[in-house]
């Protein structure tokens, strides 16, 4: 006598758990470079099951082999990859917020110093079409991005940005990296955005702020050399042409 299949509530349970699983990893993905790999291996999945359904044993054998060592060669071939979307979760979720011990030794003098020049120097490079790429670090100082360019580890000062960032300076082409302290570093080189959603209307400095904030958990200002618009860059997002009040908003509640 033939018997249904026994699903148990336990069951529909996991099934929708890995269902909201993959959901959340597409929305994560979506757009990036990270969905083309996760459908490539989703098709040698189906593949490889298909082939052993059908009992083709040639080939069966030799991606079974291939299964066995697929891990270890993903892990090693796709590993900055894996690395973005574990920063990915880390930034959609702000886990080093929630659990990280900041909010405890947070200096509001120094963040309001922060935000003040920060702005001020905006709203003067946003008058004078000076172009300007600001790097706002959160968890980490991005030591490796900062050993590209030129290690300043100054005090804050309106001036001395703007004077970074006028155009016959020879740390003008690059980003500055800043903390809530001090300005780090300045002319620094960043990864350029591999997003297939890049509007064709950024050009490298807007790429590289979308760039960043994909790979890591800071945040980034960029002021148009062309429009003298400013746009901010958070979690892979871009919010543009936004106003010096909607600037200082943003900052206040940026640390």
């Amino acid at each position: 006598m033939l018997s249904f299949i026994d699903i148990r509530f336990v069951d529909i349970i996991d099934i929708l758990l890995v269902s909201y699983m993959l959901f959340a990893i597409y929305k994560l993905i979506k757009g990036t470079i990270a969905l083309n790999i996760l459908l490539s291996i989703f098709a040698f999945v189906v593949f490889w099951l298909l082939v052993r359904a059908l009992k083709m044993n040639l080939i069966s054998s030799i991606l079974d082999n291939f299964v066995n060592i697929g891990l270890l060669a993903l892990i090693i071939i796709f590993q900055q990859e894996i690395r973005r979307f574990f920063l990915m979760v880390a930034m959609r979720y702000d886990v080093v917020r929630r659990f990280g011990l900041d909010s405890i030794f947070n200096n509001t003098d120094s963040k309001t110093k922060c935000v003040s020049y920060i702005v001020d120097s905006c709203k003067s490079m946003s008058k004078t079409k000076t172009g300007a790429l600001i790097v706002l670090t959160r968890s980490s100082e991005l030591i490796d991005f900062q050993n590209t360019g030129d290690i300043i580890n100054a005090e804050y000062s309106s001036q001395l940005i703007e004077t970074i960032f006028f155009k016959n300076t020879p740390l003008h082409d690059g980003a500055m990296i800043v903390n809530k302290n001090k300005i780090l570093a300045a002319a620094c080189i960043l990864p350029v955005s591999q997003s297939i959603r890049v509007p064709k209307s950024f050009g490298l400095r807007h790429r590289s702020a979308l760039g960043i904030t994909e790979a890591t958990d800071a945040a980034a200002i960029v002021v148009s050399e062309e429009t003298g618009n400013i746009t901010f860059f958070d979690h892979g997002e871009a919010e543009h042409n936004i106003s010096i009040d909607r600037l200082a908003e943003i900052l206040e509640t940026f640390y």
